[in-house]
C-alpha cells in the first residue's frame, strides 16, 4: 500500500490532486456526547445558564468545519457549499447525537470537514456545561457516510465495535 502523505524521503506532504477531476463530494460524520441527567434535561429543556447549547453548537460545528485545513496540517481548503449540523436527543441514554453534513464540489473529499464540524459540535456542548456537568464523555465520532470521488459510495452503518 502507498502512503499518499509522504514522499520518497518520508517527509510528509500534501497530496497533489491537480489531475483529479471535479466532483460532488458529500460526507456525514456522526457522534454523540453523554450526560448527567440533570445536565441532560437542563439542555433540552433550555435552562442552561450560557443561553442555547444546541443554537450555538451548530454555528461551532459549521464554523469548524469551515476552518479544517487551518487544524489539520495535510488537508486541502476546500470551496464547501454546505455544512449543516443536526442534533438528536436520546433520552433514554442521557445523551445528544450531532451529525454534520459537508458538501462541496471540488478534487478531493469532505470527510475530515464533516468529521471536524461533529468534534466541534460536541465540543461546544461540553463547552457550555461543565459548570453543571463535569463527567460528560464524548464517545463513537465517525464517519457516517461519504459520496463522490474515486471510492464512491461508502456507508458506515455504526462506530466500529458499538452495535446500534
Amino acid at each position: 500500500m502507498e502512503l499518499t502523505h509522504f514522499d520518497a524521503q518520508g517527509n510528509a506532504i500534501m497530496v497533489d490532486v491537480s489531475e483529479k477531476n471535479e466532483t460532488v463530494r458529500c460526507a456525514v460524520a456522526a457522534g454523540k456526547i453523554l450526560l448527567s441527567p440533570t445536565c441532560y434535561r437542563m439542555v433540552s429543556a433550555g435552562d442552561m445558564k450560557k443561553g442555547d447549547v444546541l443554537g450555538v453548537a451548530r454555528v461551532a460545528g459549521i464554523m469548524g468545519a469551515k476552518r479544517t485545513s487551518e487544524l489539520i496540517p495535510l488537508c486541502h481548503p476546500l470551496p464547501i457549499t454546505k455544512v449543516t449540523v443536526d442534533f438528536t436527543l436520546l433520552p433514554e441514554q442521557f445523551a445528544i447525537q450531532a451529525a454534520c453534513t459537508v458538501r462541496c464540489t471540488g478534487k478531493t473529499g469532505v470527510e475530515m470537514e464533516a468529521l471536524t464540524g461533529c468534534t466541534t459540535a460536541l465540543l461546544t456542548i461540553y463547552d457550555m456545561c461543565k459548570a453543571v456537568d463535569k463527567g460528560m464523555t464524548i464517545t463513537d465520532v465517525y464517519l457516517r457516510q461519504k459520496d463522490g470521488g474515486k471510492s464512491g459510495h461508502i456507508e458506515n452503518a455504526a462506530p466500529r465495535g458499538v452495535q446500534l
